[in-house]
């Protein structure tokens, strides 16, 4: 009797069905853990930046920007977060600096624009719900137009 090597027709085709089953099973799966570590990727640089807006708001309560007749007390661009500013307070004007680096919107795949471009920035006069630029930067927010995992909208974090 002659020994039967490899694997017949049928074997492969069930074979390749199974594999092609557990692929479309693992798809949606793998779709949701990348769009899951979007979102926290997301909850950080946002926190990472309106703690920075926070602390420069701190400072020029404190006196150590240079305050002006008519300004909210926070930054005119999210570059000067990162560039820093001169501490009034001190003799030597030692430049303070609120964040190492403006980070990108994770969610924004325009790789032509610079980080600080990548967010909406909300100014102190604009309302919250209608948020606008101006001469300040009170807030940040994602210009996804994309929901979220829990269903509210990005722009709306």
């Amino acid at each position: 009797m002659k020994s039967r090597a490899g694997f017949t027709l049928i074997e492969m085709v069930v074979t390749v069905v199974i594999v092609s089953i557990l692929a479309a099973a693992a798809m949606p799966v793998l779709q949701l853990t990348l769009k899951r570590n979007k979102e926290a990727e997301l909850r950080t640089c946002l926190r990472q930046i309106r703690e920075a807006l926070d602390a420069y708001k701190l400072a020029y309560d404190e006196g150590k920007i240079k305050r002006g007749l008519d300004q909210s007390g926070y930054p005119p661009s999210l570059v000067v977060l990162e560039r820093g500013v001169q501490d009034q307070t001190r003799p030597d004007r030692k430049i303070i600096r609120f964040i190492r680096k403006i980070p990108r919107d994770p969610l924004n795949h325009d790789l032509t624009l610079v980080p600080a471009d990548t967010w909406g920035k909300r100014s102190y006069q604009s309302e919250a719900d209608a948020p606008s630029e101006g001469v300040d930067v009170y807030d940040v927010y994602s210009k996804s137009p994309e929901q979220a995992i829990n269903g509210s909208w990005y722009r709306d974090w």
